[in-house]
């Protein structure tokens, strides 16, 4: 989870079992967004994030082919808490995290 995200959204996806670690609790709350994606791309982990500038760097990745792990981008104002949790339990259940390997997938669904 970037460092943007609701806790409550965190905690809603714990309590259903989904394995999440945020930016706070590794160390990376205070990276730029070109390292934060290379962090996780390094962990195998795909980023879920709320973060226009984010989304921009992951965006170019994309077109200059570097590989990075996955994203889940949802626009802060356009989905609940309640929603962000029901879409990314449902990625993460749903999907392998090959999956996820150089794409950006969008919520709500």
């Amino acid at each position: 989870m970037n460092h943007h995200v609701p806790a409550a959204i965190s905690e809603g996806l714990l309590r259903r079992s989904v394995d999440v670690v945020t930016a706070f609790e590794d160390g990376a709350a205070r990276w730029d967004d070109e390292k934060l994606l290379a962090g996780t791309t390094q962990l195998g982990r795909v980023l879920f994030s709320q973060d226009e500038d984010l989304l921009g760097v992951t965006h170019n990745w994309l077109k200059t082919g570097k590989d990075f792990a996955g994203l889940v981008y949802a626009h802060q104002q356009q989905i609940t808490i309640g929603q962000a949790v029901k879409d990314l339990e449902l990625i993460a259940k749903a999907l392998e995290p090959e999956d996820m390997h150089n794409r950006i997938e969008f919520i709500p669904f």
